[in-house]
């Protein structure tokens, strides 16, 4: 077993909640914000479960950015955070 700290985003999109874990690109949807939380945590369990079962983990883990301290695999954390409005 591993531990693995991710971030969770949730937006309102058509009437449905979908959760969205940008760290590893995978999201998943709910009716409430409640149940997309869950839906999006089975579904990135299920992501690392397969990634294990392939031998990959600790690659992807390492490509999408996160670093391992102890047992414990942790996201990297921006610098700044900012929303950018442009026109192309």
């Amino acid at each position: 077993m591993i531990k693995l700290g991710v971030h969770l985003d949730i937006f309102e999109e058509d009437g449905q909640y979908v959760g969205l874990c940008q760290e590893l690109g995978v999201s998943s949807f709910g009716d409430t914000p409640d149940e997309a939380e869950a839906a999006t945590r089975e579904a990135v369990t299920l992501f690392i479960e397969e990634c294990q079962n392939m031998g990959t983990l600790e690659q992807v883990l390492a490509e999408s950015g996160f670093y391992q301290d102890g047992d414990t695999w942790i996201a990297r954390k921006p610098v700044a955070e900012k929303e950018l409005e442009l026109a192309v």
